[in-house]
């Protein structure tokens, strides 16, 4: 692939940092590049400036309000966001459902849904796991039976991310426990107001609500908001998956953290010399530069593909497992780098006084080191990845 940028591509990267100069709010910003916790207000005041510049959706055509960006536009503004401290925007409704409602869903369900994405009406979150069917995600037990116009749902969804936030909820569900697993699945949209659903928080390693329990108990479904098929939700969903893993590759977010890992190397010493020039670490930082520069490469090619109608396939398991490698090789080296400073929320070892330990580079280290320790299980866990590579590749 050309990796060097036509002159349209540098007046596109120029117009994208002069935005950023403009019109990223400094405060996010700052937030961001200190691995603050951000704020629901936070995340929707950036999701509405980029809906208002037109930009939110690049994947989406045009006639759905999408910029319908190239791969490498995709890749430049992913880029330069990242470097500038931009927050990720929340991928649910945007990168996930949406592909599903474009490819599957119905004109009405387009014409509702998919405008009020863009500006912000509906917050989604995603009920795929359970607490008994994560990677084997078509043993889930979410029951859907249908009375009349309804469906009447039972169950249980687990880890939903920000589902405290949401006021919907896309669902797995099995509508037919007597066929082959796969086979009796369905996909619901589910507004999260509905009577009989409750959400528990689930507090994670680095102290943070981020995911939930959410509990279903005889919620009434209607039956309008059955995506697609009744039973084909299978098929459905791995077209979302393959979605979610190339958005969880976050090649412009790991190109920012190296230049992080980078920075504090040259500020941290070792024997009396910038800890950048120790030959062992110089060595593993080198390494995670050449697997990012070429996942860059392969990032921009499963983009095109994208971009030209093709639902990724194999490529994004790829993507994601190579990607969620170099993050949590990435968070390594910084907690490596900052030493003692990293250890689990050293604040709270200091009496009377809860002040961060060691330079302010160092305080969101540890948190970042633990909570992408879920990045190789989510959308599908590596082993499962690696599984469908192989069967995929070499006929396994």
């Amino acid at each position: 692939m050309e990796l060097n940028y036509s002159p349209e591509d540098i007046a596109f990267r120029d117009e994208v940092r002069a935005f950023l100069d403009e019109k990223l709010p400094k405060d996010l910003s700052a937030k961001v590049k200190a691995r603050a916790h951000l704020s629901k207000d936070d995340m929707e005041r950036w999701h509405a400036i980029l809906n208002e510049k037109g930009w939110l959706a690049p994947n989406w055509p045009k006639k759905y309000g999408g910029a319908e960006w190239n791969a490498v536009q995709k890749h430049i503004f992913e880029e330069e966001t990242a470097k500038a401290g931009a927050p990720r925007i929340v991928p649910f409704g945007l990168s996930m459902l949406a592909p599903v409602l474009m490819a599957f869903g119905s004109d009405e369900q387009k014409d509702h849904y998919l405008p009020r994405i863009l500006n912000g009406d509906d917050w989604w979150c995603q009920g795929y796991s359970e607490p008994g069917a994560g990677s084997d995600l078509a043993s889930l037990k979410t029951r859907a039976v249908r009375e009349g116009d309804h469906y009447i749902v039972n169950g249980q969804k687990t880890w939903t991310t920000l589902g405290q936030y949401a006021n919907m909820i896309f669902c797995l569900v099995r509508t037919d426990p007597d066929v082959k697993q796969q086979e009796g699945i369905s996909f619901l949209l589910i507004d999260m107001d509905t009577p009989g659903i409750e959400v528990r928080p689930i507090i994670l390693l680095d102290g943070v609500h981020e995911v939930n329990e959410v509990f279903f108990d005889n919620v009434k479904v209607p039956v309008e908001n059955l995506v697609g098929e009744e039973n084909k939700g299978w098929t459905y969903a791995k077209y979302l998956l393959t979605h979610e893993r190339t958005n969880i590759a976050g090649v412009g977010y790991s190109q920012a953290g190296l230049e992080s890992v980078k920075r504090i190397a040259k500020a941290e010493r070792a024997n009396g010399k910038p800890l950048i020039q120790n030959p062992h670490f110089a060595a593993r930082l080198a390494q995670v530069e050449i697997d990012l520069m070429a996942m860059a490469t392969s990032n921009m090619r499963i983009i095109s593909k994208a971009a030209a109608g093709q639902a990724p396939g194999v490529e994004s398991s790829m993507l994601k497992v190579k990607g969620t490698i170099i993050r949590q090789e990435l968070n390594d080296l910084a907690r490596r780098a900052v030493g003692p400073y990293a250890m689990p929320f050293p604040s709270e070892t200091v009496e009377g006084d809860n002040d961060p330990i060691g330079p302010e580079y160092a305080a969101p280290v540890s948190a970042a080191y633990f909570n992408n320790r879920k990045l190789s299980i989510f959308g599908g866990s590596n082993e499962i990845q690696r599984g469908i590579i192989a069967k995929v590749k070499m006929g396994g």
